[in-house]
């Protein structure tokens, strides 16, 4: 659509310029408009409403709109609007439904690392850990779709503050590492991470025992690999209940070999400074608009920071894997940090091509507005979260099926995700479960039941074929097809923009439509044997591209609903 208008206004102007014709926001008027017109009218120095008529008169002389649009017209004050034929419609649809991946074009295949996850050990994962994880594993997905070589870390917080904490409040419980347990270190973390803030001294202690882990004290180390092993346990066990993967399971500690490479190559480009005993290294630049304080990476005292590990992080993935981008998932309010770090990966040689992104994410809040609690008022872990979620979704008398544990997972884990992907990233949103437990209105149980319904409909109708005719029937049917062709549009912007809630709105959409559809065209009992083929054909269509936005969001489809 684009290549014609873009030759006539070529044409006018002697210039390639860039064109974009927009979907429609009135379907009942047109299925797609230009609204350049005014601003190539001040190009040229014409009356818009004249440059609008001769453009759309040059386009209905042109065979290939012809072929492709019923309608070309330019309307008051400066829209050009579009309507496409019926057998152009199916034109396009007959080749999604046959090429891989619906024909889509494929971006520039580049080598990615995506970072996420990132919980801390030595404490148990609650709903603070759920969004960059869940995010991070959309994105991810994204990017494989658009065939992209993709590889993800799940770079565990294992080497900071906490493990002297946890270490510190073993010792003086005389609990030895073979009686590590992850209930002793869910009790341990917040009563000593409590005393940090209350006493200096102890807050020192633990600190000293961190630096003394770092420095490679074996009695410390001991400890250190039966937190880290019981802990990676427990979010492993939590990450396969979400459907999450990691390629690496590397964390800070895995990156420390690599520190003394970072500081020669800092040394060597004299980006080291002394500043009251620490080193650090200045990032802020003149065109700033607020303050960007040094990265510290050397505290007085020797030890490292997390700027430190994941300078010498960026510098290990290089090494191995060369890549053109790496992706961080994490709290919004890290943008800081990351901010420092990417500034000083850039000043490296070794570092200094890569292209960085820091994806902030919001808060999950509770109905109250502030961060999520339980019933109970406490910021719950992970699993009483999900426990939660099931027992609302049990009490909905809008259903009353028996479910298989499986089948349960699979809906806890299809409102849990959905809540959330349907809300930009780096929002803020409400987590309320009565609402998104609901197999009615924007939850992922409405996209789980329109899909098990319309499979249905094809199980009950078996006669669909590759090709559909050139024929539309009615407003439900065409609604239901023209929002199928937006589908590569929202899977470049999902991608580009690194925008989950793109593929979680639109998909919502479809099956808005996909219900107005099945209400409004009764196939089970039809007895027009070429509109039930091209109906059926039409709805597996849908059901494949629903299969694999769901699958983009981390939603497994259960066997019922």
């Amino acid at each position: 659509m684009n290549e014609e208008l873009k030759r006539v206004i070529k044409d006018l102007l002697e210039e390639e310029i860039e064109v974009t014709i927009k979907v429609s926001n009135r379907p009942d008027l047109c299925d797609y408009q230009y609204d350049g017109t005014f601003a190539l009218a001040k190009k040229l120095h014409k009356n818009p409403m004249e440059l609008g008529e001769e453009i759309a008169s040059t386009l209905n002389k042109i065979p290939s709109c012809l072929e492709k649009f019923s309608k070309i017209e330019f309307v008051k004050p400066g829209f050009i609007n579009f309507t496409l034929t019926d057998s152009y419609i199916n034109e396009i649809l007959n080749k999604m439904n046959t090429e891989e991946k619906f024909g889509i074009k494929m971006p520039k295949q580049e080598t990615i690392v995506i970072d996420y996850g990132g919980a801390n050990v030595a404490k148990p994962l609650h709903v603070g850990h759920l969004r960059p994880v869940i995010v991070g594993e959309s994105i991810k997905r994204i990017l494989k779709y658009m065939n992209q070589t993709v590889i993800s870390d799940v770079h565990l917080g294992d080497y900071g503050l906490q493990i002297g904490q946890v270490i510190y409040g073993l010792k003086e419980e005389n609990i030895k590492p073979n009686e590590i347990t992850l209930e002793k270190l869910s009790e341990l973390y917040p009563k000593i991470s409590g005393l940090c803030k209350e006493n200096e001294a102890i807050k020192e202690i633990c600190a000293g025992i961190t630096k003394d882990l770092q420095d490679g004290s074996e009695e410390y180390h001991e400890y250190f690999q039966e937190i880290l092993e019981i802990s990676k346990k427990d979010i492993k066990k939590m990450y396969d209940y979400l459907g999450v993967s990691f390629d690496l399971w590397l964390g800070e500690s895995d990156a420390y070999k690599y520190i003394p490479e970072v500081t020669k190559e800092l040394e060597r480009e004299n980006l080291l400074e002394e500043s009251e005993g620490a080193k650090i290294v200045h990032v802020a630049e003149e065109e700033d608009k607020i303050e960007i304080p040094p990265l510290i990476y050397q505290k007085s005292n020797g030890a490292y920071l997390y700027g430190t590990t994941d300078l010498a992080t960026i510098y290990q993935r290089k090494q191995d894997f060369n890549p053109n981008k790496i992706l961080y998932i994490a709290d919004k309010r890290q943008d800081m940090h990351f901010t420092q770090v990417f500034r000083v990966s850039k000043k490296l040689e070794s570092t200094k091509n890569i292209d960085f992104e820091f994806l902030g994410n919001g808060t999950i809040n509770g109905t109250d507005g502030k961060p999520f609690k339980t019933r109970a008022g406490n910021t719950p872990r992970l699993e009483a979260l999900f426990e939660e979620t099931k027992e609302m979704f049990l009490n909905d008398d809008a259903h009353d099926a028996e479910y298989t544990n499986e089948d349960l997972d699979k809906i806890i884990n299809s409102i849990i995700k959905f809540a959330d992907l349907q809300n930009s990233r780096d929002k803020e949103y409400i987590f309320d479960t009565n609402k998104f437990a609901k197999v009615t209105g924007k939850t992922g149980p409405y996209i789980l039941y329109t899909y098990l319904r319309t499979k249905k409909i094809i199980t009950n109708n078996h006669q669909f074929i590759d090709n559909l005719s050139k024929t539309i029937y009615n407003v439900h049917d065409r609604n239901l097809r023209m929002k199928l062709l937006e589908l590569e549009n929202n899977l470049n912007f999902a991608f580009t923009n690194r925008a989950s809630s793109v593929i979680a709105n639109y998909l919502y959409e479809i099956c808005v439509l996909v219900n107005a559809f099945y209400e409004n065209n009764h196939i089970n009992n039809l007895e027009d044997n070429k509109k039930k083929t091209d109906w059926v054909t039409l709805l597996n269509l849908t059901t494949k591209i629903i299969a694999d936005l769901l699958d983009l969001l981390v939603i497994e489809i259960p066997s019922k609903m």
